[in-house]
């Protein structure tokens, strides 16, 4: 493969899932670090389409591209200058408007996973040491969800929303998104060794799983804008997971009739002196 051809590759990969880490990238694309150096450079300096974050992302920043096949949407109204403290009375659609072009109606299964604890956990440590361990989690999880195809939505705190089916549909989602929770606990629990040494703490994250009708687009406006899905799948994914047993899944009916297994319990809490 031509640089030019991994170059083209990556950019369409980035646009897709607007972030990645490098550690993605490597693995995707076998590439070494001499390599990722030129893709990186060449994705930030020379095509000005991403920027650099912690030095383990990449963000982004190109925008949507227009496909030849698709109708271009209309621009929207940039709001004037001086009018910041006036009132925004928002304008709903009308019920019975066709589906924006950029939105995409489908059936979705969504994964909500956080940490188990973690207001205790952020009192228990230094700001920074924080940051380090909840990395770590992250890059350990991002790792699990990519094996299975999943597709990382949201960073919201300690907590990943993560979509099976978008942006590739899969007949075998809500398995896919079963394994990669049960994938994550697992990593989790084989990451504790070095919290516990180093911070005196373990993790454990709690899991909740959703299947649904969604529509899934850009949300936002100005400079920050998300591709989202809205629907009956995001918040329900939620709602197990709040009631979940540490280092358990928990889904919603549909989702438990859809796939049924169990994880294994564990705990969090601060082992003993």
């Amino acid at each position: 493969m031509t640089f030019e051809e991994l170059l083209d590759q990556a950019i369409a990969l980035l646009q897709r899932r607007r972030r990645l880490t490098y550690r993605a990238l490597k693995r995707q694309f076998d590439l070494d670090d001499d390599y990722l150096a030129d893709l990186k450079a060449e994705l930030i300096q020379g095509q000005r389409l991403a920027v650099d974050e912690d030095g383990e992302v990449l963000v982004w920043t190109g925008g949507t591209e227009v496909s030849p096949h698709t109708t271009p949407t209309a621009p929207q109204p940039e709001a004037q200058l001086g009018t910041a403290d006036a009132p925004h009375i928002p304008t709903l659609p009308t019920p019975a408007a066709p589906p924006s072009p950029d939105a995409e109606r489908r059936q979705l299964t969504v994964l909500f996973c956080d940490l188990v604890d973690s207001t205790a956990l952020a009192s228990q440590l230094d700001p920074e040491d924080l940051r380090a361990v909840v990395r770590a989690y992250q890059a350990t999880c991002a790792e699990v969800i990519q094996r299975f195809d999943g597709h990382i939505a949201q960073y919201l705190g300690d907590g990943l929303l993560v979509y099976f089916g978008y942006p590739q549909a899969h007949e075998d989602e809500v398995r896919q998104a079963v394994r990669s929770g049960l994938g994550m606990v697992e990593a989790v629990g084989m990451l504790n060794t070095r919290p516990e040494q180093e911070y005196g703490v373990r993790l454990a994250v709690r899991l909740g799983i959703h299947t649904g009708l969604v529509v899934v687009g850009e949300v936002g406006s100005g400079g920050r804008q998300e591709q989202l899905a809205l629907g009956e799948g995001r918040p329900l994914s939620w709602a197990p997971s709040a009631h979940a047993v540490a280092g358990r899944r928990r889904t919603s009916r549909r989702g438990s009739r859809a796939w049924r297994l169990q994880i294994r319990s564990s705990s969090a809490r601060r082992p003993p002196t």
